[in-house]
């Protein structure tokens, strides 16, 4: 028997039919879940891990992280991400991760649990009797240098230059010099 393709598919569609199993395909109604990031805030933000820049979209609901994606908008990323910025929504929404300030005094085995005012002004007055104790005002020769050489100062890689600019002129109204960075972005 010589079958052609166009008379295979004439049998096989006439036997479907005529086995009914043809009739019971239709159309069925599709209902889609509402997305979990309707009403969510969208917050952009750049990925902390290398010194790339990517950019990325938190989504917030109620306080809580519900969302992280690459933005589409973002010139370095366009939208991508890496197996690391994928992964960024583990950093908020993690329950190992400290949620108040601890503090150690010094030759303590015990940690404290402290405000935020509070971590925020000792660490302001750490800085202020560090500068005093450290601030230069002439050099060997008698110069003038207003400088204070017993803070450093280290930057992150995830800051843009704006930023850091902010960040230089602070510490260099301060009296620092010895500044360090790695602004990438």
């Amino acid at each position: 028997m010589n079958v052609s393709r166009r008379g295979f598919l004439k049998l096989a569609g006439g036997t479907l039919a005529a086995a009914g199993i043809g009739a019971s395909v239709g159309v069925k109604s599709a209902h889609a879940k509402p997305s979990k990031i309707r009403y969510a805030r969208e917050i952009p933000t750049v990925c902390p891990y290398c010194g790339v820049g990517c950019g990325i979209i938190s989504h917030v609901s109620n306080g809580k992280v519900i969302n992280t994606e690459g933005d589409p908008d973002h010139p370095i990323n366009r939208g991508s991400l890496c197996s690391k910025g994928s992964a960024l929504f583990q950093i908020p929404n993690n329950d190992k991760r400290l949620s108040k300030v601890l503090y150690r005094a010094p030759g303590s085995g015990q940690w404290e649990v402290k405000s935020w005012d509070w971590a925020l002004d000792k660490i302001a007055r750490n800085i202020k009797d560090a500068r005093d104790k450290g601030f230069v005002r002439t050099n060997a020769k008698g110069q003038v240098v207003n400088r204070v050489e017993n803070i450093a100062s280290l930057g992150g890689a995830s800051l843009d230059n704006e930023e850091v600019y902010s960040l230089v002129k602070f510490k260099r109204a301060l009296g620092l010099v010895h500044l360090e960075h790695q602004a990438r972005i």
